[in-house]
């Protein structure tokens, strides 16, 4: 084995590994900076050892029981500092040892807890939306704050500031490294929701860079959405976000030319669409309306099947689509969701109709900016004849969007409008 070959393995194995470690540390040591601190000096003292002495049978187990003894004597030595300084007597060395047995306790049992204790600490409410997305995908994801960076077109710095405050913030607010109470759990749920579709989104349409679609944050979104189903299995909004990403991600090898180049929904070649992820998004799907009414993402998932069942455009039910929109809407109202039901009402009963609403958010302050607004009013004022107008539209979505690919599709629209 080359020297090379334990360094990848002990990375493959972090990314594995590493949020079940953090997560069995952090409910002990009670702060998640200290326990993914722990944990690294796990992973350094692997790529210091095993390309001298070898990957171990079960290099899993090796890591965490590697943590568990630095986390032990972390423990020790405050233990120790401790009574130097006359603060404790006798009772901390009994905490002491009931702490070592629940160290031992908790990393070796109950792991599924433990890492959803972590997800529900990464994404709680009190961090800002960018902390919550940076620490997620640091602590559960296993990503290094250059991948993150990378991920996300940001400087590597300010990834790594979000990170520091993000884990600085929890400690200030005492925020502790449990379960949220059931009171709790509707809101705290979806903090964590939105994290994981957003990782999903910024994956399957990049908000800025040469990329249409970073695959790698899309498939990170999943693999956090299936383990929360499986820790959840009775939350009906976690299968329905999970049918959504699997629906949506099916689409992947469709939604771009031979040149990289964005492929609209409509033109896609449906052939190329990943049946089995489709297959498994349905199911998602139907066990999400087997727990009860279906919620914002239940419903944009039950959107997303119109989709995957028509075996073309022109047979995609766009009535049934229209109406599922307008149940969104009234569940979780906002423009985007409205702009939406513009090009499903469209589809279902003529541009003038699709129009009609597209004209009246042309003023929501929310909207202004975002390029899909004036892309779909452009494709409307198509369809009506009006190219001169839908010109005008697709020059400003392309200079409002900060994605190359985008803009270059946007352009190539207001060309084909000259004839």
């Amino acid at each position: 084995m080359t020297v090379g070959s334990p360094h990848r393995v002990v990375e493959a194995v972090w990314r594995i590994e590493s949020a079940r470690v953090i997560a069995g540390l952090a409910r002990m040591v009670h702060d998640v900076g200290l326990a993914e601190e722990l944990a690294q000096d796990a992973l350094v003292i692997a790529l210091e050892q095993w390309p001298r002495t070898g990957v171990p049978d079960n290099p899993g187990a090796w890591l965490m029981l590697t943590a568990k003894h630095r986390a032990i004597d972390l423990l020790r030595r405050r233990s120790r500092y401790e009574q130097k300084l006359e603060e404790v007597g006798r009772d901390m060395e009994i905490r002491q040892e009931s702490a070592e047995a629940e160290l031992d306790d908790t990393l070796d049992d109950h792991i599924g807890d433990d890492v959803l204790r972590l997800l529900f600490t990464a994404c709680h409410p009190v961090l800002s939306t960018e902390g919550r997305l940076a620490l997620t995908l640091r602590l559960l994801g296993g990503l290094t704050t250059e991948e993150i960076a990378r991920a996300f077109l940001v400087p590597e710095p300010t990834v790594g500031q979000r990170i520091f405050r993000a884990k600085r913030t929890l400690t200030e607010k005492r925020v502790r490294i449990e379960m949220p109470t059931p009171a709790e759990l509707g809101d705290r749920l979806s903090s964590v929701l939105e994290v994981v579709y957003l990782i999903f989104n910024e994956g399957y349409s990049a908000t800025a860079g040469d990329d249409w679609m970073r695959p790698s944050l899309c498939e990170e979104a999943l693999r956090l959405g299936r383990i929360l189903a499986g820790l959840m299995p009775g939350e009906s909004e976690v299968h329905g976000l999970v049918a959504l990403m699997e629906i949506q991600a099916s689409r992947t090898r469709a939604r771009t030319g031979p040149g990289g180049e964005p492929v609209l929904l409509l033109d896609q070649d449906r052939g190329l669409w990943d049946r089995l992820l489709v297959r498994r998004g349905l199911d998602s799907l139907a066990r999400a309306e087997g727990l009860g009414t279906l919620g914002p993402y239940g419903l944009q998932a039950a959107i997303a099947a119109c989709h995957a069942r028509a075996p073309s455009a022109d047979d995609t039910d766009w009535e049934r689509m229209a109406a599922l929109y307008r149940v969104l809407a009234h569940v979780a109202p906002s423009p985007v969701v409205e702009l939406n039901r513009a090009v499903a009402v469209g589809m279902a009963y003529g541009p003038e109709r699709g129009l009609e609403i597209v004209d009246g958010l042309v003023t929501e302050r929310a909207l202004r900016g975002y390029p899909l607004l004036a892309a779909v009013r452009g494709d409307l004022l198509v369809k009506l004849g009006r190219l001169d107008e839908a010109r005008e539209e697709f020059e400003r979505a392309a200079g409002l969007t900060r994605n190359e690919r985008e803009r270059a599709l946007f352009l190539a629209r207001a060309t084909a409008t000259d004839g």
